[in-house]
């Protein structure tokens, strides 16, 4: 008995500087995620967490080692999240428009995809990151799925906000001015509202916890792709279904799971992969705001087959974005439920599709390497 608590003791006092460390790196992370909040950065909590862990690696010389349970709940966090605010009943919104909008969604996956497959052909980046760095919309989701699908995490994370970035400059002023030139009037659609009983916040927190924890066994267990994400996705979605309550995220709980994804990326953070991201970025630039013109033109397109305003039709197809798009639509006098519908039935493709596609796309190019490696050997 006194061996083993000897034994215990002695593994608590060496493993006391890596516990300093991490929580070192916590403090810090935690200061940095608020001061890109204040600035009002995209994503602050997930931004300046990564750049306080690309510093420390920075700083190590060489990537540093980070518990896997930091991106497992911080993982887990990000697709309870995404869970929660899907609302079935906007989706129903979209059903009047259904071909033209899934029309509108399949052109600009494939445009996406293109970009994807550019900036792989032309900065050496690897399909995998290619192709989640260029998807529209989920930026925080693909990020944290990356890891598990084999991409650049890193990678990813830069080029998913740039387009944010892109986005929220370019999108409403040339929004405003296109539907100036053809302005249809609408009536304005109300965004459904919930009418289940709110929970208490200790049962709310439990619940999510239990999806969390359920979503992310079940996950492994199934061997659903990027486990980490779809399983407390799927188990989110269900649970909120059955339950005759309103359950929510709470702001710091989120900001907490994009600290810890920003925070394990960034101390992956290695000089061969800023190597290949200076080209990558300026690429990337001009790949987006490309993107965006083509976007506006299928929205604009999609306002003259649906008989909606231009408005409500270009923010609906920009390439993501959620918040600035339905920030926009309510100040340009559009139609934000609309809007939230055509962004909402997107994410939900890109989540439940991502994955497969991914694999679809990156194992034809892993085998014929392989192969390629056996004939030479």
């Amino acid at each position: 008995m006194q061996n083993n608590l000897a034994t215990w003791l002695q593994k608590i006092v060496s493993s006391l500087p890596e516990i300093k460390k991490i929580s070192e790196q916590l403090a810090i992370a935690i200061i940095a995620g608020l001061g890109f909040n204040y600035l009002h950065l995209p994503v602050g909590w997930l931004l300046g967490p990564m750049v306080v862990g690309i510093v420390y690696a920075v700083e190590g010389g060489s990537p540093q080692p980070v518990p896997s349970a930091f991106m497992a709940i911080g993982q887990a966090i990000i697709a309870i999240a995404t869970a929660v605010s899907f609302d079935f009943e906007t989706l129903e919104m979209a059903k009047t428009y259904a071909i033209p909008l899934l029309l509108g969604i399949v052109i600009t996956g494939i445009v996406s995809l293109f970009n994807g497959y550019l900036l792989c052909r032309w900065t050496g980046i690897d399909r995998a990151t290619g192709f989640l760095g260029c998807i529209p919309g989920a930026a925080h989701s693909l990020v944290a799925m990356s890891d598990e699908m084999g991409a650049d995490a890193i990678a990813v994370a830069i080029l998913q906000y740039i387009r944010m970035l892109l986005v929220a400059l370019i999108v409403p002023t040339a929004a405003s001015f296109l539907s100036s030139i053809d302005a249809i009037a609408q009536a304005a659609a109300t965004i459904p509202t919930q009418s289940n009983l709110p929970m208490p916040m200790f049962l709310n927190l439990l619940v999510l916890a239990a999806c969390g924890a359920l979503g992310t066994w079940g996950g492994r267990h199934l061997n659903l792709p990027s486990s980490g994400f779809l399983g407390p996705f799927f188990a989110s979605i269900v649970t909120f279904w059955l339950l005759p309550y309103q359950l929510k995220m709470p702001q710091s709980v989120f900001a907490g799971g994009l600290l810890l994804v920003g925070l394990s990326i960034g101390l992956k953070f290695d000089w061969q992969t800023v190597r290949k991201l200076w080209k990558a970025v300026l690429i990337e630039v001009a790949l987006v705001i490309l993107l965006i013109l083509i976007c506006m033109g299928i929205g604009y397109e999609f306002h003259a087959i649906a008989h909606i305003d231009a408005i409500t039709a270009m923010l609906g197809f920009s390439p993501g974005g959620i918040g600035v798009t339905i920030a926009s639509a309510m100040q340009l006098g559009g139609n934000p439920g609309l809007v939230l519908a055509i962004q909402m039935t997107r994410l939900l493709l890109i989540l439940l599709l991502s994955p497969w596609l991914a694999a679809f796309l990156i194992e034809p190019v892993s085998s014929s390497s392989i192969q390629a490696k056996e004939e030479e050997a």
